[in-house]
């Protein structure tokens, strides 16, 4: 099951393995009980600090624990973790003996603060990108802390699961029984989200900070390339960030990013990041701003925490979020039926009938996708012809479970217990309402920039993106914009660092002139 070059690897990380660890199994003559045996005895010879046992009595076949010889597992995987799980599997072997997580001790210390029993279960799917930042995170919180225990379930494997906690995006997080979140999460957000008391002492260390030269709001593509160009000026520079690496987090493949025929959005992620780390920048993540003013020569954010930064020149790099329908019942089934990225949850629709909305590049590739998972796709595009490429639209036209509406308006999402049932459409050639019966939405309109706490500050275009020269000054003296946030055409992940470049070196000949 694994290759000669993986098994090296592995021999060489588990070189690292502190103390014995037990991969206690649980399973019964199925093919895929086969296959974990096989994958568990495979990664064991690798190390003689590792030992599988089949002796397990979990509900969940096939699954088995990680856990530290004589002591009780906290760490689960039901399914086999293969794919992006498989550094999942390999980083909760090394946590679980004790070998030290590259996380700030005072998030571990937040970690082995929690009380109370915790138990955790994701559901994946094998596919989902965002998956394995989430399953990582608990799985360490599980080796830090006895009070908390991590599950991994493959939506795919264990559909009884999957109908008892009605989930219908992964990644998505039980706590107990109840839902505690969806989508991805580090391990740094979960802990915040569990730990009542860490936003109000963010907020003391973040007033006590002195002012910087370069403040930049947004981690992106564009905010990373700003503060590498601001901290290599030798200036004091910062950086806030709701999540740092932005909308690029969420994309699969990258294959025009020049020089690098082809990568994934969450290497590109921790490479940018590794970059800023490099120099003398300070990284507030998991903030967010709600608020710009000018006060004499210095800016201030306001945070959503209460906390005020000050700053000579701020940069805004906010980029953008999924466009969404703005229709009644969206926001209500939002991850009940209503989802944004077909790649993370089309596995969870095998079998079942989908609707796609926008006809664009992003629409028809979801629906192509779609098509090999599901029993049908109908996608839905207002305008009265597709706007995919020619080559998309042939493809997506070639195939047999795929009907395509044109000239149609989204007007309401409908279902019934807790679950889409319907999406209702209006005919704009003849007004007349329609009804698809289906079990999902997959939403793909474009971007909105993440401006609103600009409006009445900053001046926006109509479609709300902030305003800029070809020096990236915005019209307020002192501030200036970057990305897919701004009013520069073609967003693109290339553009933007080399707008955010740009709008470093005029915030730097800003602060040199003034």
């Amino acid at each position: 099951m694994l290759d000669t070059n993986i098994k090296t690897q592995l021999k060489a990380y588990f070189e690292k393995i502190e103390s014995p660890i037990v991969l206690e199994a649980t399973l019964d003559n199925s093919t895929q009980s086969a296959e974990m045996l096989e994958l568990l005895n495979e990664v064991a010879e690798q190390s003689n600090k590792l030992t599988v046992t089949t002796s397990g009595s979990s509900k969940n076949i096939p699954s088995f624990t990680v856990g530290k010889a004589g002591e009780v597992a906290r760490v689960a995987f039901s399914g086999l973790p293969m794919g992006h799980e498989m550094t999942s599997f390999i980083l909760a072997i090394l946590q679980t003996s004790g070998y030290p997580p590259k996380v700030e001790q005072s998030v571990i210390d937040s970690i082995k603060g929690l009380d109370g029993k915790k138990r955790f279960q994701t559901f994946i799917s094998l596919s989902c990108h965002n998956c394995p930042d989430v399953v990582q995170a608990l799985n360490l919180m599980a080796a830090l802390n006895p009070n908390i225990e991590h599950e991994m379930i493959d939506g795919a494997l264990f559909q009884d699961l999957v109908d008892q906690y009605q989930i219908m995006a992964v990644p998505t997080v039980i706590l107990n029984g109840e839902v505690f979140g969806q989508g991805r999460m580090s391990v740094e957000e979960i802990a915040a989200k569990l730990d009542t008391n860490s936003s109000a002492r963010d907020a003391e260390k973040l007033n006590a900070k002195a002012a910087y030269d370069s403040l930049i709001i947004g981690g992106g593509p564009a905010g990373a390339s700003a503060a590498i160009y601001s901290a290599r000026k030798g200036i004091r520079t910062g950086v806030v960030a709701e999540r740092f690496g932005g909308q690029v987090a969420d994309t699969v493949g990258i294959e025009n990013f020049i020089s690098v025929k082809e990568t994934e959005g969450p290497k590109l992620v921790m490479a940018l990041e590794q970059h800023v780390k490099a120099y003398d920048v300070d990284v507030m993540n998991l903030q967010t701003a709600k608020s710009l003013s000018k006060t004499g020569d210095e800016i201030e954010i306001t945070l959503a925490n209460g906390a005020i930064l000050k700053s000579k020149t701020v940069i805004l790099s906010t980029g953008a979020r999924w466009r969404e329908m703005n229709v009644p019942g969206e926001q209500e089934y939002r991850g009940k039926g209503v989802a944004y990225c077909p790649h993370c949850d089309g596995p969870l629709y095998k079998g079942k009938r989908v609707a796609v909305i926008g006809g664009g590049n992003s629409g028809v590739e979801a629906a192509i996708d779609l098509a090999g998972i599901v029993s049908h796709v109908t996608l839905v595009e207002f305008d009265t012809k597709l706007r995919a490429d020619a080559v998309l639209q042939k493809k997506l036209h070639s195939l047999p479970n795929v009907t395509v509406i044109t000239n149609a308006l989204s007007k309401e999402v409908l279902g019934a217990e807790g679950k889409v049932t319907t999406l209702r459409y209006e005919d704009r050639a003849n007004h007349q309402m329609h009804d698809i019966a289906l079990e999902g939405i997959f939403v793909q309109i474009g971007l909105l920039p993440n401006t609103d706490w600009l409006k009445g500050v900053i001046d926006l275009s109509p479609r709300g993106e902030v305003i800029i020269d070809q020096k990236g000054e915005t019209s307020m003296p002192g501030v200036f914009a970057a990305g897919d946030c701004t009013t520069v055409p073609y967003k693109q992940i290339i553009i933007a660092m080399g707008e955010g470049a740009k709008a470093s070196l005029s915030a730097f000949d800003y602060l040199i002139r003034s």
